[in-house]
């Protein structure tokens, strides 16, 4: 008999009781007939031989029943221990609520978590064969990944074997022109074969053509399905006709896919193809702006094609040595790109929802002890009347097979809350670059996740009465009154349970601590600057109006005129690109007399007012400042900030000191005027960089940004910079008003930080309450399981204080080991956790001791109420009750 025909005959026996009784009868029967046969063949008469078989069959009742219980989990036997289960979940509402509560409080958190990591890590990107995608860019010693030139995007599209298609995006802004008013929208510059590439289709209109990024072609967009929405009103004929985009006419070719996102460029509200080199940046090969996006050839590796791109650039670093020495290739696969940072975050936040779901698990493994501790007489009278260990422990299977379903049924509910919830939370500018947000829910992956975990619960609930009952005879129930043997065993089992709750909830306490104060230093980490009562705001000229060096410097002048005159503006200034952005927009710098032998030397470059930097309270090293006359008339000058001067004038005065570009150009030469202390740039967790400071008249710029220092509330003044730059020109694209300390606190890394902070704190919190709860459960039934023994110490003679002792004792020795074993697991997880900490040790002492603080004051508290009650326990009382 094979397995399914097996497997079959099973079912039918599940569910076909009276047709299984018939042929079993009919087996009987026949067996039996076969013996009076063969009997008779012997000689023996048949009514004779007909007794002889029923003697030697035995007793067919009997058989009957064996034959039934053999086939174990017959239809109507899990009806009745179903039945039972469900009875006995409603003659104990309190356990039965607190264990569903719990189990869903673990499955929920659990699921919820892993709905985020199934979409972010697991789920393929929303484009066609997202595995061939691979994101294309530079690399060189200080940058392992930069931007592509121009020029270098062309050799290489031109000269690799790897890819099928290569193509660029850069990011670039418009003033789309709306009635009245010019507002500013970010959008996003591609090649032609860009969407093509990922396997994006317009929904409405059509893709760019090939040859249409190339100069001369008509200027042409495409639209976001959100702006085509919010700003057109969803309207089909917008497609064929023409908007205003900085003064320019763009014709509306296409409208993208609601499900459409590219994280890279996830604030772009239109595409338009690169066309002509904009500011003439890109017509030079050492201008990098643009990133890469390849499909790989079929059986081609992400190795491979890397090894393929870094020969190309080894040939242009010959060919182009004052351009591409030092150059080399980075590829990796595009979604390493789009969600890279996130892993460790997502990877934390999942250990630390298991390690709830673990506690929790464990939390409701004990009250099921405790309770089939009680059921103990009941289990003892079931076994003397026959009931096998087979059939009792099928029994608490049962039961912990119904706590599990209830538990995930609402488990799974809670789950669709959290993840709605938290998908909510996270804020707007970083929910831009989450396309996958929209994918978080229940589906094939955590149902299977939330299956998975209901079933490590469904086994620890049984095997834990079921272990009960394997390490004791059932009759011991019966035979010495109960306190003896179950107290050793719940001190036994239960308090190593406990022990477990304890060291998880070190864990949690631990990775929490560690990440809060990791988030507190990374907002108070040292910027170089005084963020307080500083508000900022961009700008964006239309080049109709200030298309000329001198339009733009009077512009500045204008805006700053007007800024300081409103009350309370202390200091306001002008600059290329607002600090704590991203360490970009760098320079090529080369000192006269230097050996120098084409390498790169790269500093930050940044085009400021002469009131910028006093504005941001930026510190003065040596040397002076800007002044009005550092303008175009005059010689350039620069400010080099500490880290620069160290690093490229060791143990020298930079005072004086002449700087150029890689070819000493005389229009780039300027002179080194002051030393600032570092002013971090890039992201709050991104390292200084060496950076150098010009004046911005000698290079204006309709793309700039105003930051204003008040007495006041900077948030107050947001609103009047808007209304006074608006008054200036109401077609200034004016956006991203914001504070500095704003800007701060909902930069990327802040953010993911202060979300692993609350989550994690959050697990900590329930795992603690959980723990400590637990912990108040083995000391309660310990004390009344030893309420004889304590009747006797007290009418010995024992003090209440002696006897309070001996129960915090006990309670002392769980904390202890659990805190042990919980510190010693919280260095080791915080190791791995480490990319997510900032200027804070895995071994912090100072947060490990505060976490032991809590934990056994916590503790103190869930022992006291017991120990209180131990001591309370009247001798005679407790005697006479034994």
């Amino acid at each position: 008999m094979n397995a399914l025909d097996y497997l079959l005959r099973k079912l039918g026996v599940l569910f076909r009781r009276q047709s299984f009784d018939q042929d079993l009868q009919e087996e009987m029967t026949f067996h039996q007939e076969q013996a009076a046969k063969e009997f008779e063949a012997g000689g023996m008469a048949p009514e004779a031989a007909r007794y002889a078989a029923i003697r030697q069959f035995g007793n067919a009742t009997l058989l009957q029943e064996r034959s039934h219980e053999v086939m174990a989990f017959r239809a109507e036997s899990v009806a009745q221990d179903l039945r039972f289960a469900v009875r006995q979940l409603f003659r104990s509402p309190g356990f039965a609520v607190t264990a569903v509560l719990v189990l869903a409080l673990g499955i929920g958190a659990s699921t919820a978590i892993f709905g985020f990591v199934d979409a972010v890590l697991i789920q393929p990107l929303p484009y066609a064969n997202p595995n061939q995608l691979v994101s294309v860019d530079e690399s060189e010693t200080l940058i392992p990944r930069s931007n592509l030139s121009r020029d270098d995007y062309d050799d290489w599209k031109r000269l690799n074997s790897s890819l099928t298609s290569l193509e660029v995006y850069g990011g670039t802004g418009f003033l789309l022109r709306t009635g009245s008013l010019s507002e500013p929208i970010p959008a996003a510059r591609v090649s032609d074969g860009f969407f093509r590439t990922l396997g994006v289709e317009p929904i409405l209109g059509r893709d760019f053509r090939t040859g249409e990024d190339r100069p001369g072609q008509p200027k042409i967009a495409i639209l976001s399905y959100g702006t085509w929405m919010q700003r057109f009103g969803g309207r089909r004929d917008l497609v064929g006709q023409s908007i205003s985009l900085t003064g320019e006419a763009y014709m509306v070719v296409g409208v993208l896919p609601r499900t459409f996102a590219f994280a890279p460029r996830a604030s772009a509200e239109l595409w338009v193809p690169l066309l002509d080199r904009r500011s003439g940046c890109e017509d030079r090969r050492s201008c990098h702006n643009l990133d890469g996006v390849g499909r790989l050839r079929n059986g081609v590796t992400v190795e491979a094609a890397s090894a393929d791109m870094k020969t190309i650039a080894a040939q242009l670093a010959l060919q182009y040595p004052g351009s591409n020495k030092g150059q080399s290739a980075s590829i990796v696969p595009l979604s390493e790109i789009i969600v890279g940072k996130l892993r460790p975050t997502l990877v934390t936040l999942l250990a630390g929802a298991g390690l709830l779901l673990l506690i929790a698990c464990v939390n409701v493994a004990s009250l099921v002890l405790v309770r089939a501790e009680s059921r103990r007489r009941e289990t003892a009278v079931r076994g003397a009347l026959g009931a096998t260990p087979s059939r009792l422990v099928r029994q608490f299977v049962t039961e912990g097979l119904l706590l599990a379903s209830l538990g995930c049924a609402a488990g799974a509910v809670l789950a669709v809350v959290i993840m709605s919830l938290l998908a909510r939370l996270v804020p707007k500018p970083m929910a831009q670059g989450m396309p996958f947000l929209a994918v978080v829910g229940l589906n094939r992956h955590t149902a299977l996740f939330t299956a998975g975990s209901t079933l490590v619960a469904a086994v620890l609930l049984a095997a834990t009465p079921a272990l009960r009952l394997a390490f004791r005879e059932i009759h011991e129930g019966l035979a010495d009154g109960g306190k003896g043997a179950a107290s050793r065993f719940w001190r036994r089992l239960g308090a190593n349970l406990v022990v477990v709750e304890l060291t998880v909830a070190v864990v949690l306490l631990a990775g929490a601590g560690l990440l809060a104060k990791s988030f507190y230093r990374l907002l108070h980490v040292e910027t170089g600057i005084d963020p307080s009562h500083l508000a900022t705001v961009y700008i964006m000229a239309p080049e109709s109006v200030y298309g000329k060096p001198e339009q733009q410097v009077a512009l500045y002048h204008q805006i700053l005129e007007k800024v300081l005159a409103y009350p309370g503006v202390q200091s306001a200034g002008i600059t290329s690109d607002l600090p704590l952005q991203c360490n970009c927009d760098t320079d090529w710098i080369r000192i006269p007399g230097r050996p120098f032998h084409g390498e790169h030397n790269e500093v930050l470059q940044r085009d400021v007012s002469p009131q910028y930097l006093p504005a941001l309270k930026a510190k003065l090293v040596r040397g002076r400042m800007f002044t009005e006359a550092d303008d175009a008339s005059h010689p350039q000058v620069s400010i080099l900030n500490e880290s620069t001067a160290q690093k490229y004038f060791p143990g020298e005065d930079p005072l004086g000191k002449m700087i150029g570009d890689g070819d000493l150009t005389p229009k780039s030469m300027r002179q080194v005027v002051g030393v600032i202390e570092d002013v971090r740039e890039g992201g709050l967790d991104d390292e200084a960089w060496p950076a150098e400071y010009f004046s911005i008249y000698h290079a204006p710029d309709n793309y700039f940004a105003v930051a204003a220092r008040t007495t006041q509330d900077e948030k107050q003044l947001l609103p009047v910079l808007v209304k006074t730059l608006r008054e200036i020109n109401p077609n200034l694209g004016v956006y991203g008003e914001t504070t500095m300390k704003e800007q701060m606190s909902a930069s990327q890394s802040a953010l993911l930080h202060r979300f692993s902070t609350w989550l994690v704190g959050g697990f900590a919190a329930l795992a603690l309450m959980l723990g400590v709860v637990g912990l108040y459960g083995v000391v309660a039934y310990s004390v009344n399981q030893r309420t004889r023994e304590i009747g006797v110490r007290m009418a010995l003679g024992a003090q209440r204080g002696a006897i309070q002792r001996l129960v915090l004792k006990e309670a002392g020795w769980l904390t202890g080991m659990g805190m042990i074993a919980g510190l010693a697991c919280s260095v080791a997880t915080a190791h791995l956790m480490r990319s997510l900490l900032f200027n804070v040790r895995a071994w912090d002492f100072s947060t490990l001791v505060a976490v032991a603080a809590v934990l056994g004051f916590s503790a103190l508290l869930a022992s006291l109420i017991p120990a209180r009650r131990a001591s309370s326990v009247d001798p005679v009382k407790a005697l006479s009750a034994e």
